[in-house]
């Protein structure tokens, strides 16, 4: 195949320009339009447009004894409005790292699969994992992009936690609007519950809880959240739903079976119902 003069030159910059270790990056250069931050941003949204849009609410996440728990509720509203009492809003990021979404549910979500893919295309075109702190401030620039639409009243606040294989330990992090990333020592929690469930965290938190401990703290300040913010779905005894709640340690990220939240959710409201009868 004959090439122009120069031909090499532009072929190879063309290649790198692909290659970028940042399919984000990528994504801003060839087709920016299909960023979560910039769809609609030009379209006048309104600045009650929060109102229209399910939102999704609430995460907790802790650390313990060899990792990290992160777990949410399962309702989205939409102003008084239930829009669902099925959504999931924990995800896995990668094999060592979640990634739990309050705040605008639809480009929440489209955050975190362009935060999948990021962190996968990062890893094939490097060969390796990248570092939890990198994968925290990749996070962080990406939640600074939906900016113009989280001054338009949509806005997405991220919890990432996840197994630092370099230290061998679980590390938590949390972020506000503008992409601000900040690193939690014990426990946190994002979302219209977020202040119940918070409360109850500094209660029943402990240093270097098991893993099975850590489980039922995070269904209780759940349901404790549940309890006082109408937005915040508790568990589902009729529907048998139940929060989504996954671990990180040095195995990788695993997903709590359904049979274990069951129990530990009518733990809690076997407890509660004592408490009542006794008071």
């Amino acid at each position: 195949m004959n090439l122009p003069a120069g031909g090499h030159s532009s072929t190879f910059s063309q290649i790198s320009h692909a290659a970028t270790a940042s399919f984000s990056e990528y994504l801003s250069r060839s087709a920016p339009d299909l960023l979560p931050g910039v769809r609609g941003s030009a379209t006048g949204v309104s600045s009650n447009a929060e109102h229209l849009a399910p939102h999704a609410t609430t995460i907790v996440a802790m650390t313990y004894a060899g990792g990290v728990i992160m777990a949410g509720d399962r309702r989205a509203t939409m102003g008084n409005m239930i829009a669902s009492r099925h959504i999931e809003k924990v995800f896995p990021a990668d094999n060592y790292s979640v990634l739990g979404i309050a705040g605008t549910a639809g480009i929440a979500l489209d955050v975190t699969r362009l935060f999948q893919v990021e962190l996968e295309h990062y890893e094939k075109i490097e060969g390796t994992l990248l570092s939890l702190e990198g994968k925290a401030n990749r996070l962080g620039a990406m939640i600074r992009g939906n900016l113009p639409m989280a001054m338009q009243g949509l806005a997405v606040i991220p919890l990432f936690a996840g197994f630092d294989t370099d230290r061998h330990l679980g590390r938590l992090f949390s972020y506000d609007v503008t992409g601000g990333r900040y690193e939690e020592l014990e426990h946190h929690s994002v979302g219209s519950g977020s202040v119940f469930a918070r409360g109850a965290l500094k209660k029943l938190w402990k240093p270097n809880m098991d893993e099975d401990r850590a489980v039922s703290v995070a269904v209780e300040s759940l349901y404790d959240a549940a309890d006082d913010d109408s937005a915040t779905g508790g568990p589902d005894v009729v529907r048998q739903l139940w929060p989504v709640v996954y671990a990180v340690n040095s195995a990788g990220a695993k997903r709590i079976p359904e049979r274990v939240l069951a129990a530990a959710a009518e733990a809690v409201i076997a407890s509660r119902a004592v408490a009542g009868r006794e008071a």
